[in-house]
């Protein structure tokens, strides 16, 4: 059916199976060819939870191990998505945000996420 960037919050509420994610878009991304979730989720979940901004209901040395017993896959960061990174205006200043844009403009990916504010950049967000 094609490729998706889950957007963090998308991860962790598909993770938890928390009732935040509608039915809907947990079946469209069941139905995705290929689903990314990117190093910078990572990245951004563990300062969340560094700064108490986030809690999980694992234990985050965890993820690593649960994240590999998933058929998501590893999205790393490329020199070409920060020139793209560089290249977007800056409607959305959350570095998490805009690399994540700039990694679904640079790849060509669908992003989901309930993020409104990704609408103003040359990607389709989904969210249904």
């Amino acid at each position: 059916m094609g490729s998706i960037l889950l957007d963090t919050h998308a991860f962790i509420w598909l993770s938890e199976d928390a009732p935040n994610l509608p039915i809907s878009t947990r079946n469209m991304i069941e139905d995705m060819d290929e689903v990314f979730v990117s190093i910078a989720s990572f990245w951004e979940i563990s300062i969340k939870l560094s700064t108490g901004k986030l809690s999980l209901q694992t234990d985050f040395d965890e993820i690593e191990s649960r994240f590999a017993a998933t058929r998501f896959q590893l999205l790393p960061i490329s020199i070409k998505d920060t020139v793209q990174l560089r290249q977007l205006p800056l409607h959305h200043r959350d570095p998490f945000d805009r690399i994540l844009i700039a990694q679904a403009v640079s790849r060509s990916l669908l992003i989901v996420s309930v993020d409104v504010a990704f609408d103003v950049y040359p990607i389709q967000r989904v969210w249904a």
